[in-house]
């Protein structure tokens, strides 16, 4: 049995809910033939309506940023299915355990440090005031997962980057999360994760976005799943986006038209 399949067939039982979240996150079991597996449930009757995305749900939206993380062969998103549940429609997840606290000590993907230069094995993001007018660095690693991430980012368009949405697995994978605010059909892109910009792409990111080129195609699959998902301008859109990305073979850089850096950062 797959984890998709678990997803979209079980049964799912609510166990609680995560506060934090600005719209409704249930943390949920979901069983099926004998089989159990922690998961979120983001029902779409939580969601908080948003002006700049005006058609469709997130629910829809975080299904398909988890198809094209499957489609560009990355699996940088948990298994993620559209299904009913106890509150109506909704995304559901499969839930990510982190590693231990020693694993997760020698997995740090973002700090802030002294100085105007990021050091050896980190990439520079920008300045942040860190109080009593003093200003810090801020860095990710320069890790080839967060690579991927990044180049996903773009295709997907997303608005919301954060360093909480980097899921470190106790398999040494990493995931994302949080991908509610994404194919928008204007340029949305808000990310910590800018240490690339302007950079060649690696040739495996281009190898990535030319299978995915095709696979975007008008009568392909993932063209007819995208478009149960999200409207015809945002597909257009994306397959703009990913022309783009093939044709300067470069990461993306902020636009300068507003702030490129989500707010709170974390």
């Amino acid at each position: 049995m797959t984890p998709h399949e678990l997803l979209a067939l079980g049964e799912l039982t609510v166990r609680g809910r995560v506060r934090e979240a600005s719209n409704a996150v249930l943390y949920c079991t979901v069983t099926y033939e004998g089989v159990t597996a922690s998961c979120v449930y983001k029902p779409v009757a939580g969601e908080r309506p948003l002006w700049d995305f005006p058609d469709g749900t997130l629910a829809q939206r975080e299904v398909a940023a988890y198809e094209l993380s499957e489609a560009m062969g990355w699996g940088l998103i948990p298994p993620t299915v559209l299904r009913d549940g106890p509150y109506g429609e909704g995304m559901c997840q499969l839930w990510i355990e982190g590693p231990d606290e020693e694993a997760a000590a020698g997995a740090e993907l973002l700090a802030l440090v002294e100085g105007e230069e990021p050091g050896p094995g980190w990439k520079a993001v920008g300045f942040a005031e860190v109080g009593e007018d003093r200003t810090a660095l801020l860095v990710h690693a320069d890790d080839v997962r967060l690579r991927r991430l990044a180049v996903l980012d773009a295709v997907i368009n997303n608005g919301d980057r954060k360093g909480g949405h980097l899921l470190p697995a106790a398999d040494g994978r990493l995931y994302a999360i949080d991908h509610g605010v994404t194919f928008n059909a204007d340029d949305k892109l808000r990310t910590l994760l800018w240490g690339w910009a302007g950079e060649p792409l690696p040739e495996e990111a281009l190898e990535a976005l030319r299978r995915l080129s095709a696979d975007l195609a008008e009568g392909r699959p993932l063209a007819a799943r995208l478009a149960e998902l999200i409207t015809p301008a945002e597909i257009e859109a994306l397959r703009a986006r990913v022309a783009d990305l093939l044709r300067t073979g470069r990461h993306r850089e902020p636009s300068g038209q507003w702030p490129a850096i989500p707010w709170p950062p974390v």
